[in-house]
């Protein structure tokens, strides 16, 4: 074992998804922060914050900075968060007066919640896509399968003929209610963060709604109020990622029942079996059903970091960093099996000609 098989070097190639895993990387994350702080020196600079030449001299300063990342993991250590050694550093790169400036107004949660928002979004991106390929591909399904007939089970007994079309609706249209869902959030719910020390843009006078409108603008997100203690679009986020798992995993049940009657169901590629070289095991369908109850159990640490007390919370804010990458990447890997698994299919139900 491992202490995740999202990124294993042999467990990986079961689960892994390096496209999703790689916007949770340490690069990834500096690289957001980074759009982070030199649109803020822009945004203050439009709204009359800074000079133009300051802004100026901070985004050239960052241009190709690099940091020392044992030293920002030595600032972790010392400061619970990465961003005041990482400040340090980036004034050290943009140097002079200029450097004063840098990171002017803002909080750590500012920086670190902002980065988050611009990954997920771009996430939410891929899975959108992605979980747009799985519904084609269950319409295909029913189009080519679904006049076949099929038993129908209710409580795991064998209860009345039904067609392929039938079974394959409950596999197809919870995930075109969640891919509207996903859309819709991925549209209108990634929004900016930025408050300052407490929420009030206090160093920022009556221009704060004006520099974060502009920020927001250049990041391409939402322009929202702070919400350093409200995490409701987090989970939110959340449960609908562990929605889609769980509907994948209802397919990948349904899928693994019908190889174990036979007869109903073909399917190419299956698992090896070291001890049974005769078998086939439904291996895809089984992960989805681990990835939808994986993601069940960590929807209830992101309901938990829902408690954020007062203004701002360490406590809270850190479960997050656990819990929710971890989610985001069991959705994207179960998306890829459950594509993997419907282009296995080779029958379904009890065809006419035989």
């Amino acid at each position: 074992m491992s202490l995740t098989p999202f990124e294993h070097p042999f467990l990986s190639g079961l689960m892994g998804d390096a496209e999703i895993a790689s916007l949770f990387s340490a690069e990834a994350d500096i690289a957001a922060m980074l759009r982070f702080e030199t649109a803020l020196a822009e945004a203050e600079a439009d709204c009359g914050i800074i000079p133009a030449e300051t802004a100026e001299a901070i985004v050239s300063g960052l241009s190709g900075f690099v940091p020392a990342m044992a030293a920002l993991a030595q600032g972790v250590a010392n400061d619970g968060v990465v961003i005041p050694e990482l400040v340090r550093q980036l004034r050290r790169a943009v140097g002079g007066a200029a450097a004063e400036k840098v990171h002017f107004g803002v909080t750590s949660q500012d920086v670190i919640d902002t980065s988050l928002v611009l990954r997920l979004k771009t996430a939410t991106d891929i899975l959108t896509k992605r979980l747009a390929a799985v519904t084609a591909e269950l319409a295909g399904v029913s189009t080519r399968y679904g006049a076949n007939p099929l038993m129908g089970y209710t409580r795991m007994q064998a209860a009345i003929p039904i067609t392929v079309f039938d079974r394959v609706q409950s596999w197809l249209l919870p995930l075109e209610r969640s891919g509207a869902r996903l859309a819709a959030f991925g549209a209108e719910d990634f929004a900016i963060q930025f408050g300052g020390a407490a929420g009030t843009l206090e160093k920022f006078g009556d221009k704060g709604a004006a520099v974060r409108a502009a920020l927001a603008a250049k990041l391409d997100l939402v322009d929202r109020l702070q919400w350093h203690s409200q995490r409701d679009g987090i989970a939110e986020l959340a449960g609908l990622l562990s929605t889609i798992t769980g509907s994948l995993g209802k397919f990948g049940q349904d899928v693994a029942l019908l190889s174990e009657v036979g007869g109903e169901i073909g399917l190419s590629g299956g698992g090896g079996s070291s001890a049974m070289p005769h078998k086939q095991n439904p291996v895809a369908a089984e992960l989805l059903v681990t990835l939808a109850r994986f993601n069940a159990v960590q929807l209830s640490g992101i309901h938990h970091s829902l408690v954020h007390e007062q203004e701002r919370s360490g406590a809270a804010w850190a479960l997050e960093w656990l819990v929710l990458p971890q989610m985001v990447v069991a959705t994207g890997v179960s998306l890829l099996i459950a594509m993997r698994l419907l282009q296995q299919l080779t029958e379904l139900g009890r065809s006419s000609d035989r």
